[in-house]
């Protein structure tokens, strides 16, 4: 009997002792998840300062604070809080080309980066260098979401949803606040989650946007709950993100996904996609482009066959990369008439590239 008690003392011992390491572990994950929120915030004040060496010799730069709207109640579930309800901030680049006349008015480009999570890095920098080249005013909102914010800022994310009206309220702000902005010439343009917020912010206010380019777009987010992991499913599912599988609530991701949206196009739309996309299967945008196509939309589309790069084969420096955006600039240009468009690579080269 003692024997058996000893045994019995032993095991109950052994599961206090698992309690309290388990208790440690999940305390140790959360220290790892600050370290690394912190480390996001120092990598994004290196970013701030790197804008300023990378095109500062071009462009009149700021970062200004803006409201979007409040957060989504699954994000503050405490409804009994001080300022609940209140407009979400967020932080938006913009950049002005030097050199401009003040009194005229001057297109205006929006710009979303990509994500999951990511920011408005210096990945864009030749890019925005041959913005400013062409003389365009450009905004690109760090939207709800987007790292080097912190934690809160991290977990509010709204993927598919208010994220793309912060992106909206970016470019509202700048029609309204700077006199150079035509108002009537504003294009939006992104590439994967920035070509998603691109595409959702035609849809949902067709009247704001005279031109969109859509690049690698994410498309159809079922599908891709499909194809990818269950790691990356699990970002999806988290209590700040959607909240919930597909499986458990496929018409959220459906509103989410421009592919189930094609039917509220009305603004001119060029899609690029490229074949050995590793990140965005090309099948996610084939979807976009057949709804589009059903619902009898007039657009123009490029479908890139295995072109080095991947999902970044217009993003990078390569000689291909840099025709393919000569061809975005020319759509885009078409609509928004900018004061010096490219007349050729060579010259999208040079505004990129310092020589």
């Amino acid at each position: 009997m003692r024997s058996f008690f000893t045994s019995l003392f032993l095991v109950f011992t052994f599961f206090l002792a698992a309690q309290e390491t388990s208790k440690e572990v999940d305390r140790l994950r959360e220290q790892v998840s600050n370290l690394r929120h912190s480390f996001d915030r120092l990598q994004k004040t290196m970013d701030d300062l790197l804008w300023y060496d990378k095109v500062g010799d071009v462009a009149y730069i700021d970062k200004v604070y803006l409201t979007g709207p409040p957060k989504a109640d699954r994000v503050e579930k405490n409804k009994t809080r001080q300022g609940y309800g209140n407009p979400f901030r967020f932080q938006s680049y913009v950049f002005i080309p030097k050199g401009i006349d003040p009194a005229k008015k001057y297109p205006l480009l929006v710009l979303p980066h990509g994500g999951v999570h990511s920011n408005f890095n210096t990945f864009y920098t030749h890019i925005i260098r041959e913005l400013m080249a062409q003389q365009y005013i450009v905004v690109a909102a760090e939207y709800r979401g987007s790292t080097g914010y912190g934690k809160g800022f991290y977990e509010a994310i709204d993927y598919g949803g208010l994220e793309v009206e912060d992106v909206y309220a970016s470019k509202k702000y700048m029609v309204e606040n700077y006199d150079i902005v035509d108002g009537s010439r504003v294009g939006i343009f992104g590439w994967s989650h920035g070509g998603l917020i691109s595409l959702m912010n035609i849809f949902e206010h067709p009247e704001d946007y005279k031109v969109a380019y859509a690049g690698v777009p994410v498309s159809d987010l079922i599908a891709r709950m499909g194809y990818k992991t269950g790691r990356y499913r699990d970002l999806y599912s988290a209590d700040f993100h959607i909240g919930k599988t597909a499986y458990e609530n496929v018409e959220e991701y459906k509103k989410r996904s421009p592919a189930w949206q094609a039917h509220k196009l009305k603004t001119p739309l060029l899609i690029h996609t490229n074949t050995n996309d590793a990140d965005v299967n090309v099948l996610e945008v084939e979807h976009l482009i057949k709804s589009l196509k059903a619902e009898g939309k007039k657009f123009e589309y490029e479908i890139f066959k295995d072109v080095p790069g991947g999902h970044s084969f217009d993003r990078i420096d390569s000689k291909k990369a840099q025709e393919v955006r000569l061809k975005i600039y020319k759509f885009l240009g078409g609509y928004l008439n900018p004061p010096k468009p490219f007349n050729g690579v060579k010259a999208l080269r040079k505004a990129a590239y310092r020589y």
